[in-house]
C-alpha cells in the first residue's frame, strides 16, 4: 500500500508549492485522515497529541476553502476563528498559517490577552480571513463590537483538554453561541475525558472522528524513581528531597488546582521559593509565574497538568509527581519537562496506597519501570518486578506501615 502525499489528499496546487517550499513531503497520520474529511466539507473530531501535526491537518482544508470562496471579510468580521487556550500556541499557529498561505491573499489577526488592545482592533478594522487568538480577549472584542462572528464559515477549537483545564469553558460557550448554525466546525484534543465530549457534542454536527495515537515513549535519559509514602506524608519528604541543592529547577505535578496551591503554600513556608500555575490563575498571573521559574527567581514550580505540555523552560533538573497521574500517557508529558536538548534529568513519583493501581497502569501503558527507593509495600506492583529478589525480600521484611493509609485528596 502507497503511502498517501499531499496531492493525493486533494490540496490545490498552491497550497502543494507553499508545502514543498517549507519542506513538507509525507503527510502526517492526522493530516492523511483528516484532510480529505474537510475538504469535503464535514464537521471533525481529531484526537492527537501536540507535535502530530494537528495544525496543518485544519489549516490547510480552511486555506482552500477560502481560497475558493474569494469573499472578503467586512470590517471587524472574519471568515474563520481558531481558539488556542495559550498566548504561544496561537502565535505558533499564525505563524504556521501565514507560511501555509504563502502566495495567496489570505490576511490573519492574531488576538491574545496581555498586550495592548488598540492595535488588534486597528487590525480587525480591516477584516482578516482569519482570527487566532484566546478565549479571554476574543470575548473582549466581541463586547466592544470589535469582532463580529456573524461573517464566520469554519471554526477550530484546538487543545480542547487544556481549554477546559484553564478554566475556558464559559468563554467558549459564548463565542460559539454567536458563531452562525451554517458554519463547518472543527475540535482536537490530545484526551477525550467526558467534559470534552459533551463540549464536542454541543457545538459539531455530525462529526467525523479521526484518532492518532502515536507509540509513548519515555526519554532514555531520564532515571525514573518511585517513593512509596503516605498521602500525609508525601508534603515533608517533598521538603527533604528539596534540602538537596542537586534539585535545581523543579517542577512539581499535582492532580488538582487546590492542591498545587497547597503544596505551593508548604514550600513557600518552608523557605523554598516556589510558584504555582494553575487553571484558576489568569493568563498574566501565569505567564508571571512561569516568567520567575524560567529565570531561576523561583526555583519550584507547582503545576497541574496544563504545565505539562506545551511548556518549554529549559535546565529543569527534576520533575516530581506529588499526585500521579489519572492518565497513564500523561505520565510522558510530565517527566517530558526534563532532559531537553540532550541533557539528562531525574523523574520522581509519590505513590500512596490509594495510586498502586496508576502506578502499575503508568508502568505497563508506557513500558517503564519506576526504579523504587526506600520501603517497597509488597502489594505495590514493583515487589513483583523481575531482576532484584533479593532487594524485594529486603524491602518486604522492612516496610512497615506507619499508619493506615489515606486516600488522596
Amino acid at each position: 500500500m502507497t503511502s498517501p502525499t499531499f496531492a493525493s489528499l486533494g490540496l490545490a496546487e498552491p497550497i502543494l508549492r507553499a508545502l514543498a517550499k517549507q519542506g513538507f513531503e509525507i503527510p502526517t497520520p492526522i493530516q492523511a485522515g483528516t484532510i480529505p474529511k474537510l475538504l469535503a466539507g464535514h464537521d471533525v473530531l481529531g484526537v492527537a497529541q501536540t507535535g502530530t501535526g494537528k495544525t496543518a491537518a485544519f489549516a490547510l482544508p480552511i486555506l482552500q476553502h477560502l481560497a475558493a470562496a474569494q469573499r472578503r471579510p467586512r470590517p471587524f468580521s472574519t471568515s474563520c476563528l481558531i481558539l488556542a487556550p495559550t498566548r504561544e500556541l496561537a502565535l505558533q499557529i499564525d505563524a504556521h498559517i501565514r507560511g501555509f498561505a504563502n502566495g495567496q491573499p489570505i490576511s490573519t489577526c492574531v488576538i491574545l490577552g496581555g498586550v495592548g488592545r488598540r492595535p488588534q482592533e486597528e487590525r480587525m478594522r480591516r477584516g482578516p480571513d482569519i482570527v487566532v487568538g484566546t478565549p479571554g480577549r476574543i470575548r473582549d472584542l466581541m463586547g466592544t463590537k470589535h469582532l463580529r462572528l456573524d461573517q464566520a464559515t469554519h471554526f477550530v477549537l484546538d487543545e480542547a483538554d487544556r481549554m477546559l483545564d484553564l478554566g475556558f469553558i464559559r468563554d467558549i460557550r459564548h463565542i460559539v453561541a454567536a458563531l452562525p448554525a451554517q458554519r463547518q466546525s472543527m475540535l482536537f484534543s490530545a484526551t477525550m475525558p467526558a467534559e470534552v465530549s459533551q463540549l464536542a457534542n454541543s457545538f459539531l454536527r455530525d462529526p467525523l472522528r479521526v484518532e492518532v495515537t502515536p507509540e509513548v515513549r519515555t526519554p532514555e535519559k531520564i532515571e525514573q524513581q518511585v517513593h512509596f509514602v503516605d498521602t500525609s506524608g508525601k508534603r515533608a519528604l517533598l521538603v527533604r528531597l528539596l534540602e538537596d541543592p542537586g534539585l535545581a529547577r523543579v517542577i512539581v505535578f499535582t492532580r488538582t488546582k487546590h492542591g498545587a496551591n497547597k503544596v505551593a503554600d508548604h514550600l513557600t513556608a518552608a523557605q523554598v521559593s516556589t510558584e504555582a500555575l494553575h487553571g484558576n490563575k489568569s493568563q498574566p498571573a501565569r505567564e508571571k509565574s512561569l516568567d520567575r521559574f524560567r529565570s531561576g527567581r523561583a526555583r519550584v514550580l507547582v503545576a497541574t497538568d496544563i504545565a505539562s505540555r506545551g511548556i518549554d523552560v529549559t535546565g529543569i533538573s527534576h520533575v516530581i509527581n506529588f499526585d500521579l497521574p489519572v492518565e497513564p500517557e500523561s505520565y510522558v508529558h510530565r517527566i517530558g519537562r526534563t532532559a531537553r536538548a540532550g541533557a539528562g534529568g531525574i523523574a520522581i513519583s509519590f505513590c500512596d496506597q490509594s495510586e498502586r493501581a496508576a502506578l502499575r497502569a503508568i508502568e505497563r501503558v508506557n513500558g517503564v519501570t519506576l526504579r523504587p527507593v526506600g520501603h517497597v509495600p509488597p502489594d505495590s506492583g514493583a515487589a513483583n518486578r523481575p531482576g532484584r529478589p533479593a532487594q524485594q525480600q529486603q524491602n518486604r521484611r522492612r516496610f512497615q506501615p506507619r499508619r493506615p493509609m489515606r486516600a488522596a485528596a
